[in-house]
């Protein structure tokens, strides 16, 4: 596109949301490199790309609109989402482009902006942009926005996220979790979705397991987490370092990037781990695979439940959300976890 000197892109979920979407951010960059990139996002993606090297120069937090972007508050009111796209419009954006779903209510939102030209998926029932990609269920994330940034003029060069990591990320990193010579095994039970979240005891006997063959393990989780870091502890029988509500974001992306290898669940910093080049074992529900799972298997080995199903109830993930903020993959062997991740630690290790 022509003389596209400004650019916005609405992607204001979470942060593995970003890191999947991070190739086709990079596409746009590459397409208008004299253009200012905003991104129009959520208060940790201002938090985690401050001061980074990115393809966003940029972040705007969106308000709490239904539909769009949630949050422990209220949603915005009318008068005051029109005021922060009136703000937006103000800007001039030339292209606007809908990473964030289907359409059906963050299309609405894009077309306020009043950007010269609009690009986005959509589903049959939402509004369309002016060029638009069909939103299909079970089409990997990181190829959908792909296509989308293709119809914003931005050829994508390739499929695997990168993120960069600073020399701050590392210093803080350090205050948290000290330098050492072992190899680092960086364990994170939580999800954003208690249902993608394996049993945490059988994280920390797999954990046992590598710390037995000289794994120096870290288990590291938010503020909320304690009781999920302490069922891994549990399981084990050394007694590992833990990061509980220490690490901010830069810190956790230092500490991240330090580990030999990463075990968890399908979450953010799964995400941020193999964006920025370590290796992870990771627990998936069905419904997550086709969308967000890494899309190569070298250094990434995906365990999955092919049920996942409510540990209490049964309700399937897709089939509604039952309220009981249980596991959902219980049902993966935890022998079938082990033996995958004995094995890229085996590889990984020097």
């Amino acid at each position: 596109m022509p003389d596209v000197r400004r650019v916005a892109v609405l992607r204001a979920n979470g942060l593995g949301d970003y890191v999947v979407a991070e190739p086709a951010l990079s596409a746009l960059r590459r397409a208008y490199p004299d253009a200012e990139v905003t991104l129009l996002g959520a208060t940790h993606h201002a938090a985690l790309l401050d001061g980074r090297p990115s393809p966003v120069d940029r972040v705007v937090t969106v308000p709490l609109v239904p539909g769009v972007r949630v949050g422990p508050d209220p949603d915005a009111s009318e008068d005051e989402v029109e005021a922060w796209c009136a703000a937006r419009r103000a800007e001039g954006y030339d292209l606007a482009v809908q990473m964030h779903g289907g359409g059906r209510n963050s299309n609405k939102l894009l077309l306020r902006l009043g950007a010269r030209v609009t690009v986005g998926a959509a589903t049959p029932d939402a509004p369309r942009p002016d060029r638009w990609v069909p939103y299909t269920s079970y089409q990997h994330d990181t190829v959908r926005w792909l296509e989308v940034a293709a119809a914003a003029g931005a050829t994508g060069t390739r499929l695997e996220p990168r993120f960069a990591v600073t020399d701050a990320d590392l210093e803080a990193s350090h205050t948290v979790v000290p330098p050492g010579d072992a190899p680092l095994l960086v364990v994170h039970p939580g999800a954003t979705d208690a249902r993608r979240c394996y049993p945490e005891e059988r994280l920390g006997a797999i954990a046992q397991t590598l710390a037995d063959r000289g794994a120096r393990v870290v288990v590291a989780g938010g503020s909320g987490e304690a009781e999920r870091v302490a069922r891994v502890v549990g399981g084990m029988t050394d007694e590992p370092e833990t990061a509980v509500g220490t690490l901010d974001l830069p810190a956790l992306v230092g500490l991240l990037s330090r580990a030999t290898m990463m075990l968890g669940n399908d979450s953010g910093p799964r995400h941020l781990a193999s964006a920025v080049g370590t290796p992870t074992v990771a627990v998936f529900t069905y419904a997550n695979l086709a969308d967000v799972a890494p899309l190569t298997r070298v250094w990434h080995r995906v365990l999955v439940s092919w049920h996942g199903g409510c540990q209490i109830c049964g309700l399937r993930v897709l089939e509604g959300w039952c309220g009981h903020g249980v596991s959902a993959t219980h049902d993966v062997d935890v022998e079938e976890v082990r033996e995958a991740a004995v094995d890229l630690w085996e590889q990984a290790v020097p």
